[in-house]
């Protein structure tokens, strides 16, 4: 049974390294998944989804895809899955549509991104996920006190910000895992009293 599915979990919970090795299953069993990204998300280059890790595959541009005739595309290639990395970016009527694919076309649709940002508000893209979606399933990773990280906080000169535009591109560089205590509290890492 064809489902809509929406993966989330904080920065480092190796999203992007589960929808590649989800793709990669499909393609060692001979399916084809098609792997999809927003065209806003371009730190590793276009049309590509690479991971921490550095595991990395082509993929195509969520906006290009959905342009086209699906029905059309459908009929001359036979598409086991779709796999959306950064999923948190698409809009809500991207969203409306890859739910569409599931039921309309009974293929798969596999979503990866998160689910808040930093201000530990939802996504237009992960609310409406959260809204549709047939499974919801949490990515955990932790934050630097070993507890579950569950929130992002935005981090200029190694200080967490709380103001900005919601959308702003970045690594570890510019983000960090935390959980509740210390995403409130702002401390981004342990203290060292001298």
């Amino acid at each position: 049974m064809s489902k809509l599915v929406f993966r989330y979990g904080a920065m480092g919970a190796s999203k992007s390294a589960n929808a590649l090795m989800v793709q990669f299953n499909y393609k060692e069993r001979g399916m084809n998944a098609i792997l999809l990204k927003p065209a806003c998300e371009n730190r590793d280059g276009a049309k590509i989804i690479k991971s921490r890790m550095g595991l990395s595959a082509e993929c195509e541009f969520v906006e290009d895809f959905l342009s086209q005739d699906l029905g059309a595309r459908f009929a001359r290639e036979k598409v086991d899955a779709i796999i959306i990395d950064e999923a948190q970016f698409l809009s809500p009527d991207q969203v409306d549509a890859f739910a569409d694919v599931v039921d309309d076309y009974h293929i798969p649709v596999l979503c990866y991104g998160l689910r808040t940002d930093f201000q530990s508000h939802l996504f237009p893209g992960s609310k409406r996920l959260l809204e549709l979606s047939d499974n919801l399933e949490e990515i955990p990773t932790i934050c630097w006190c070993g507890k579950k990280a569950r929130f992002v906080a935005r981090i200029v000169n190694g200080k967490k910000v709380e103001e900005g535009e919601q959308f702003a591109l970045g690594g570890n560089d510019s983000y960090v895992a935390l959980c509740r205590k210390h995403f409130r509290s702002g401390m981004i890492g342990p203290s060292f009293d001298d």
